[in-house]
């Protein structure tokens, strides 16, 4: 049998760290392939599967190893609660590319235009998977993918496509990008192959992307509030499309 750290080392530079007990819980539900799975503490995480997830909870005892504390933590960048931690295999991005341009789409598509920040660009993902978005797209140089991006969207980017790309990249449907200078987004009815575009907080959208819209929408705000953060405004968004289609 392969000794799990030497599987470990061997797949660490090119696989994801599923970090905590829910990144590994998540990845797993939504088929996630899934080579090496370790723990500080076995008997502990098992009674968190049972408790919180018993539809993977068969999976998890056959996969976690135990592990020393020390050994554990040396594996992940900042050891986590549950003292789980696990690698999974990314999707190819050409499957992602293909569903991504999948057409008629079922559910809208978000865009962070050149997000800065890690840990928003993963909670937007893991709201995405919550709604049911097709996927997320993200352009500039943030990489969806880090490992702090997959540990704030929780293991959810197994569950919708995440893929980076330049505007000119984007799928086909209509663009409606999020500016403070739109049309009210309440007297929008958002269709479900929507494009929903986001820019940063700090300096909104790109110039790019705005030239690439077709529709400027902004949200309710009252006068004198800079912004939401990033993941709120796509939750409203996200749930004034939910709401309008009776999803």
């Amino acid at each position: 049998m392969t000794d799990p750290l030497d599987h470990w080392a061997r797949l660490a530079g090119s696989a994801v760290l599923l970090d905590g007990f829910h990144a590994l819980k998540h990845a797993l539900r939504f088929g996630a392939q899934v080579p090496v799975a370790v723990t500080a503490d076995r008997a502990a995480a098992l009674n968190l599967a049972r408790e919180l997830a018993p539809d993977v909870a068969e999976a998890l005892a056959a996969l976690l190893t135990e592990v020393p504390s020390r050994t554990y933590a040396s594996l992940v960048p900042r050891p986590h609660p549950t003292a789980v931690a696990a690698l999974a295999v990314r999707p190819s991005r050409e499957a992602g590319l293909r569903e991504l341009a999948r057409l008629p789409r079922t559910a809208p598509i978000v865009v962070l235009d050149e997000p800065r920040n890690l840990g928003n660009a993963g909670a937007v993902i893991r709201l995405a998977a919550g709604f049911g978005a097709t996927g997320v797209i993200t352009t500039g140089t943030l990489d969806p993918w880090h490992p702090t991006v997959v540990r704030g969207g929780a293991g959810l980017h197994f569950a919708t496509a995440v893929e980076r790309m330049t505007v000119a990249e984007l799928p086909r449907g209509p663009l409606y990008a999020l500016d403070p200078e739109g049309e009210d987004i309440r007297g929008t009815k958002l269709p479900d192959d929507a494009i929903l575009a986001f820019g940063s907080e700090r300096t909104g959208l790109s110039a790019d992307l705005r030239a690439r819209a077709d529709t400027l929408l902004r949200l309710p705000m009252r006068p004198q509030v800079s912004s939401y953060n990033l993941a709120t405004s796509v939750a409203m968004a996200l749930y004034h499309w939910s709401a309008s289609q009776g999803a």
